[in-house]
């Protein structure tokens, strides 16, 4: 194959991978409102990631990956930044009366804090038309969101939950980009969910936080949080922060807050307001703003 010849089939490659990430991350703030009807966020948490534990580990079985000392200490540190401390602080904020839509959008003011950090530690340049797409993007996501914050959903100091949480997901981004382990994304994905059901388990047992529901609806919600928000949504983030940088993929996360209430909508019955249209037109304007020079330096480098 040309260069001409790879350069769209990898722009077709990047767009999907997006896509698919922004639909399961986003069903992950869908699962949390379903779960934590039945149960504690820790409880809710403990199981799903037992579930994905296992499956984990007959994964592993099967494909022996050769791992090194400091592989494994990156997944273990990724487990603790972005799924320990990550989903503990949002599943917490959810069970506590934040909505989904609230949720999502502290998670999505992630590009902008990558973008702050990503050239000093990262080395990833971030350039004026990226800077637009990302201050658009709050704009977006805020309005996206306003109506559900002025129907008074939970307490301002609670928002320092999922606020928390954000600071975790940006550590692990970071930590993954400066380390730029070897393991592939589905080993990684395996190893992270063994220690999460670990970290997750143990911290419900000890403050007696761990039951065992007898509605069948909360063990469907694991279900859903397992296949796709561990499965999809964590294992195409891995991907896409492979395949685009840290500030691209977090940019996608500007899609969150609309897809979840789109998904809220649907599986939850919950609203949408005139503000979140017009906040979901600006979030897609600027994720457009920052992937196109992703798009178009691919180009450049191929043809180069």
């Amino acid at each position: 194959m040309t260069a001409r010849t790879l350069a769209p089939a990898r722009t077709t490659s990047l767009i999907g991978a997006g896509a698919g990430f922004v639909l399961f991350w986003s069903s992950g703030f869908i699962g949390a409102g379903w779960g934590t009807q039945y149960t504690n966020a820790f409880d809710l948490l403990a199981w799903r990631f037992l579930l994905a534990a296992l499956i984990a580990t007959a994964i592993l079985s099967i494909r022996r990956p050769q791992l090194t000392r400091r592989d494994i200490a990156t997944q273990i540190w990724m487990a603790v930044l972005t799924q320990f401390i990550y989903l503990g602080a949002i599943f917490t904020g959810v069970d506590h009366g934040i909505t989904a839509g609230a949720t999502s959008l502290i998670g999505s003011l992630q590009p902008l804090v990558i973008a702050t950090v990503a050239g000093p530690l990262l080395g990833e340049q971030v350039s004026r038309r990226q800077w637009t797409g990302l201050l658009l993007g709050v704009a977006g996501v805020a309005l996206v969101v306003a109506g559900d914050l002025q129907g008074g959903h939970g307490s301002l100091l609670l928002f320092l939950l999922p606020l928390g949480g954000l600071l975790g997901l940006v550590a692990g981004t970071c930590l993954d980009r400066h380390r730029k382990p070897a393991v592939s994304s589905l080993d990684a994905l395996c190893i992270q969910s063994v220690v999460s059901a670990v970290l997750f388990v143990t911290l419900a047992a000890s403050t007696d936080q761990l039951t065992v529901p007898r509605e069948p609806g909360f063990y469907a919600a694991v279900l859903w949080l397992v296949l796709l928000a561990t499965g999809g949504g964590w294992g195409l983030y891995l991907v896409n922060l492979r395949l685009s940088g840290a500030t691209r993929v977090s940019s996608l996360l500007y899609l969150v807050p609309p897809t979840t209430m789109l998904l809220a909508y649907v599986v939850l019955d919950e609203r949408i307001g005139p503000l979140a249209v017009v906040g979901m037109l600006i979030c897609a304007i600027a994720v457009a703003l920052i992937r196109v020079n992703a798009t178009l330096r691919t180009w450049r480098n191929l043809d180069g």
